[in-house]
């Protein structure tokens, strides 16, 4: 009896370990204490936002209008267009690629110098280029930011970000900016950048990301950015970052400070890294629902919180919808039709999956095997009684 007592003993803790772990979500996690006026952290893959403070609130972007720039350009013209500078190009103020009137240079050098330097003459040269004018290009800047990514907070009046007070934004127009452009290898490629050699007419020399987490600071999985200010913007950071399945946006805007800025943005990294996960329902995943089957089209991915309990059901309609285990709906998805099930399922039947976290499964395993093995020293303590 006394074997059986230790054991008995041990099953009692581990059953109250799993109910504890699956049905006691934990707290929600610290949110950060930011000091720049506005930020965002969104997950790239799906769009979830996992932390905003006046992220719909208009704001001035400073260099970060580059970004639609660049992404703008590459998506409607050839890399390697040759682009003859303008006097009016040359005399551009604020921070350059000190380029000369007439000098020629490809469309992908100038979204080098506009990335990587910041170059607000290589923005101008780049406008230019593809609509005729700085003000063309802003108003097909716009047509493309609300028609093609469905902005609807922000209006652009140059290339570049030099201070205008119709020239605004938002954070959170800014992530969904970012993620777009994220999806183009090109973009990425000059996003990423951190240092390229530069051969101009009147300056050679050897241009560095002003993204201090891209190379001075670096901080593990970044992998592009882009910095901005003009007095009336205050800093402005602009982060992606990845490690696993986690792919993260950050944007910070009016700072105070460059160090706080990056502060802002360390602790803001860290905390979608350290609280949430990316996971996915791999293509053609089959759902019962009725006596209909519904198939995954393709991958579907959903973020949630590291230690969240997920559950995934499929109703009648066929909409899949992804819940916490307080019943919050973290993602959906509409289903089409596939096909009609011979499965004689009730009609109002729905599949329901359950997923835990991978600490609760290692818990649920360990209670089979204890009670695998209660039920094997029963056995033999009986057998010796007999």
């Amino acid at each position: 009896m006394k074997k059986l007592s230790v054991v008995s003993t041990i099953l009692i803790m581990i059953n109250t370990l799993i109910v504890s772990s699956v049905f006691s979500k934990t707290d929600d996690p610290s949110l950060p204490n930011v000091s720049s006026e506005a930020a965002i952290v969104m997950e790239a893959t799906t769009g979830e936002i996992l932390y905003e403070k006046n992220a719909q609130s208009q704001m001035y972007p400073a260099s970060l209008t580059k970004i639609t720039t660049a992404i703008y350009a590459i998506e409607n013209r050839k890399l390697n267009d040759i682009v003859t500078i303008s006097k009016k190009a040359r005399n551009t103020e604020g921070t350059r690629v000190y380029l000369e009137e007439g000098e020629q240079v490809t469309l992908e050098k100038l979204l080098l110098g506009l990335l990587v330097n910041s170059g607000n003459d290589a923005g101008v040269a780049i406008a230019e280029h593809i609509s005729g004018s700085v003000e063309l290009f802003s108003a097909d800047m716009n047509l493309y930011l609300e028609d093609v990514i469905g902005l609807r907070n922000t209006n652009f009046e140059n290339p570049h970000g030099l201070f205008d007070p119709e020239h605004v934004t938002t954070a959170e127009d800014l992530a969904k900016l970012t993620r777009y452009a994220m999806k183009n290898d090109e973009f990425m490629k000059i996003f990423g950048t951190k240092e390229l050699p530069w051969n101009g007419e009147s300056w050679d020399t050897t241009l560095y990301t002003h993204h201090k987490l891209l190379r001075e600071k670096p901080y593990e999985g970044v992998t592009g950015g882009k910095t901005g200010f003009v007095p009336e913007a205050g800093v402005t950071l602009a982060t992606t970052a990845k490690r696993e399945n986690l792919n993260l946006i950050v944007v910070t805007l009016k700072s105070d400070t460059e160090a706080e800025a990056y502060a802002d943005t360390i602790q803001l990294l860290d905390f979608g890294f350290e609280n949430f996960k990316t996971v996915s329902i791999p293509k053609e995943s089959s759902f019962f629902a009725g006596d209909v089957e519904y198939i995954t089209p393709g991958d579907f991915f959903y973020t949630h919180q590291t230690d969240e309990q997920v559950t995934i059901a499929v109703k009648e309609d066929g909409l899949l919808r992804i819940t916490d285990q307080d019943g919050t709906l973290l993602s959906s998805y509409q289903f089409p039709v596939v096909s009609a099930s011979e499965t004689n399922l009730p009609s109002n039947s729905e599949d329901v999956r359950t997923f835990f976290p991978p600490g609760i499964l290692s818990s649920i395993y360990l209670f089979l095997l204890v009670v695998g093995f209660s039920g094997l020293v029963y056995y033999r303590i009986r057998k010796k009684r007999i």
